[in-house]
């Protein structure tokens, strides 16, 4: 029979892992969509872009623009 402190220690260790795990699963997913908006914006500058290539938001801002001062 599993003693008492099992009643804690299991879930904290679940906790810890899911934590650990949004932390690598949000930096990995930043990264690679940093990585398409880098693949994508090399072919900004040829003359067959779409009409919203444009407007591709900046994964590191989330805010309006309205603020020259940044």
């Amino acid at each position: 029979m599993p003693t008492a402190a099992h009643f804690f220690y299991i879930p904290g260790v679940l906790m810890l892992g899911v934590v650990i795990g949004w932390i690598l699963g949000s930096r990995a997913a930043a990264d690679a969509y940093a990585a398409e908006l880098r693949k994508r914006g090399g072919n900004l500058k040829t003359p067959s872009t779409s009409v919203g290539a444009s407007q591709i938001p900046n994964p590191k801002f989330q805010g309006d623009d309205s603020n020259p001062d940044r």
